[in-house]
């Protein structure tokens, strides 16, 4: 996940224009960029050449197809049949997240296993495999192991994109603070157009929260998120309200609504709540009350019982009713995972949960719910700030 990333892959497309598999890449790595139309005829081409190169270069392209298209449970089903016939094929690696992206708990749960398969069939010294490894076992909450896994993958390839943020969610994990903040930005001082440097920026901004550092959380919100970062952006925002500090720079609200009224605005769950929180910041509540109905109305189980669920209670913590918004919440229990994404981005919803608690008169019930963070993390001011009342 390096800066040099697209200057290669166009390099190697613009070299070689009949490699399927090269233009299949290119196009993942810029599907975002591309209208549907534009997009259909890279891949259709890029699978044409790959039929001529080869079955592997087929599955593979035909894996981007279905991942670019947001055909998640397909892509994931097809790639199970890909590591059949290519055990540990390092390129497939790529489209792994479809496992999580559809936010169906058993897929997400294959995925796991299916990475544990696969990294004991490549070995410990596959630092791609090692590091996906990192990554699974940062999810499950095994996090001392994710940390040893990821410093082995850096150990083997220090620029490995996927081993640092398994790292820095298994640091989140521990409440590192300034010392994952160096790690992170010490990481990136290597490369100033890593492709995830919003994103490892954003982690940063959390482990400064975690300690008290609200400073550095907004000027690495301010700085190295752009305008397209809408999630991040609310979800450090959001976490600073909530502890009553000063908030980074806003995200604009009409550019939210436009995003919601767009096709794809409710295409996948965890983007819709992103897109939430954003409106809870803003304070927008008859925004958010309408969003909730429409989650309430969908067809599809988890924005009904769990996307409207929540999305109410944020309306309930703008309009001034935690009492309403800790039931609702509370109500909720563990279907909060059917949110998507991943642990640390989930984490924000326990967060909203233990300050409508406080501010509706029930400590012992916040404590209780934030026990686990308090008692393991090494700092944990934030915590500590939302167990505050106001």
């Amino acid at each position: 996940m390096s800066g040099q990333t697209l200057p290669l892959l166009r390099k190697w497309a613009g070299e070689e224009p009949g490699c399927g598999l090269a233009r299949g890449l290119l196009t993942l790595a810029t599907s975002e960029r591309m209208s549907d139309t534009v997009l259909k005829q890279q891949l259709v081409t890029a699978h044409r050449d790959a039929q001529g190169a080869g079955e592997r270069e087929a599955s593979l392209v035909y894996g981007v197809f279905l991942h670019t298209h947001r055909q998640y449970r397909l892509a994931a089903d097809h790639l199970v049949a890909h590591f059949e016939r290519w055990p540990a094929d390092e390129v497939a690696t790529l489209i792994l997240d479809a496992f999580s992206a559809g936010g169906d708990i058993t897929y997400r749960a294959h995925g796991n296993d299916l990475v544990e398969q696969q990294a004991m069939l490549a070995g410990p010294d596959s630092w791609v495999w090692t590091s996906c490894l990192a990554a699974i076992r940062a999810e499950q909450g095994r996090v001392r192991e994710a940390h040893r896994l990821a410093e082995q993958a850096l150990s083997l390839n220090p620029r490995s994109g996927v081993a640092v943020h398994a790292l820095a969610h298994a640091e989140h994990e521990l409440g590192a603070g300034p010392a994952s903040t160096r790690m992170l930005d010490d990481w990136l001082a290597q490369d100033a157009r890593a492709v995830q440097l919003g994103h490892l920026n954003w982690h940063a901004a959390l482990q400064s929260i975690a300690c008290g550092d609200f400073t550095d959380a907004r000027r690495r919100a301010d700085t190295a998120l752009r305008h397209e970062d809408v999630g991040m952006r609310a979800a450090t925002n959001w976490r600073l309200l909530l502890v009553g500090q000063e908030p980074a720079g806003r995200s604009d609200l009409d550019h939210v609504r436009e995003l919601l009224a767009a096709p794809g605005g409710m295409a996948e769950i965890f983007h819709t709540f992103n897109l939430a929180l954003a409106l809870a910041v803003e304070a927008a509540t008859e925004d958010l009350e309408k969003l909730a109905a429409r989650a309430a109305a969908d067809p599809r189980p988890d924005y009904h019982d769990v996307l409207a669920p929540v999305v109410r209670a944020l309306a309930h913590i703008t309009s001034g009713r935690p009492r309403a918004a800790a039931e609702g919440l509370t109500a909720l229990g563990e279907k909060a995972e059917r949110i998507g994404g991943v642990r640390v981005e989930r984490e924000i919803i326990q967060d909203t949960l233990a300050r409508a608690l406080i501010d509706s008169g029930d400590p012992a019930c916040a404590a209780a719910l934030l026990h686990h963070r308090t008692a393991t993390r090494h700092h944990h001011t934030y915590e500590n700030l939302l167990l505050v009342p106001r």
